[in-house]
């Protein structure tokens, strides 16, 4: 069992902005909890245009704490899991779920309060404001003073280095305090891939680890056809997807993708590469019928991470089942 422990650490640490943000989370609970108590005591919800007004507010500010809860869920916790330590972050991440539902219906009941009675709008406010309330300190205190400090006791310097990395590109909430996610003065050393953990003929990229049988299962099986043009407009690769739209063979490798299109639409291809060259545009888009199929056809500029042009990339999809979409089907949803 993991024991009680005071965290202590870095300023621009993950933790400290996760304890940080946690402080200013119990706040926003707070003056939710203050706010309902007044619309407890009053008459009609004409009187409360004020409060009503402060309770969007604090809505807005809880939902855009879901920043706060994927931090978590995508750099810590995996890292957590690679040092034998899963059954914490599981149940905080089920409280994470728990949260969310609770934040989306004081949402929708806020929006909707013009539309119930008085009495069923401040009753199940009361109800909404304790819940999240509850939950929200229950959860904090488990993580502060469990989660964390055994996050301490088994995270190296290196991975708090990319875990702070990772949090940077997830992002922060409007209420994380600024100084917290300013760059660090000095950057700490960054986890070293080691050579013999990485499979024979391995491609090691920024976000991952393929071997090169593994890349092309990955890009056949993607539902979408894929054609990448080099910087020089040669068409240089292009995918096998299962239900390929438009036939691509082996001997157009190599081929000027202008003589892939007919002679009246050479002009449009040109202008398009033109300005992708320029960096004038990073996308365009067209979408055709082919017989009963509605076909979305993309094409995206690739560039470097300086910016710098590296080709073009032909996306085709079939979207005409994705059309006849509507409202959710979720993943309990799925019954095989």
């Amino acid at each position: 069992q993991l024991e009680k422990q005071r965290v202590e650490v870095a300023p621009a640490s993950p933790i400290n902005i996760l304890l940080e943000e946690h402080k200013m989370l119990q706040q926003i609970a707070e003056k939710l909890g203050i706010l309902a108590e007044k619309v407890q005591r009053a008459e009609s919800l004409d009187v409360v245009n004020e409060e009503l007004m402060q309770l969007r507010h604090i809505a807005d500010e809880l939902l855009d704490a879901e920043k706060h809860y994927l931090r978590e869920e995508n750099a810590l916790f995996p890292v957590l899991e690679r040092h034998g330590i899963s059954e914490p972050p599981a149940i905080m991440w089920m409280e994470h779920n728990q949260l969310r539902e609770k934040k989306k219906q004081l949402k929708a009941l806020i929006e909707n309060a013009n539309k119930m009675g008085f009495l069923e709008f401040k009753g199940q406010l009361g109800e909404l404001a304790k819940a999240i309330s509850n939950t929200l300190n229950s959860h904090i205190y488990k993580e502060n003073n469990i989660l964390f400090p055994a996050a301490q006791r088994v995270v190296t310097e290196q991975e708090w280095s990319a875990i702070r990395e990772d949090f940077d590109e997830v992002g922060y909430c409007c209420f994380t305090p600024e100084h917290l996610i300013a760059k660090p003065a000095k950057e700490l050393e960054k986890p070293k891939i080691e050579e013999k953990t990485m499979p024979e003929g391995a491609i090691h990229f920024e976000t991952g680890t393929l071997t090169k049988k593994e890349i092309e299962a990955v890009l056949n099986t993607l539902p979408v056809d894929i054609t990448f043009v080099d910087k020089d407009d040669a068409v240089k690769f292009f995918n096998k997807a299962e239900k390929r739209i438009f036939v691509r063979t082996k001997a157009i490798l190599g081929r000027k993708v202008q003589l892939c299109h007919p002679q009246k639409s050479i002009h449009i291809v040109n202008r398009i590469l033109d300005a992708f060259k320029k960096g004038e545009k990073d996308v365009a888009e067209f979408w055709i019928q082919k017989g009963d199929r509605l076909i979305h056809i993309r094409y995206f500029a690739v560039r470097d991470k300086d910016g710098k042009y590296l080709g073009t990339m032909e996306v085709t999809q079939d979207i005409t089942d994705l059309k006849k979409i509507e409202g959710e089907k979720r993943l309990l949803d799925w019954e095989g």
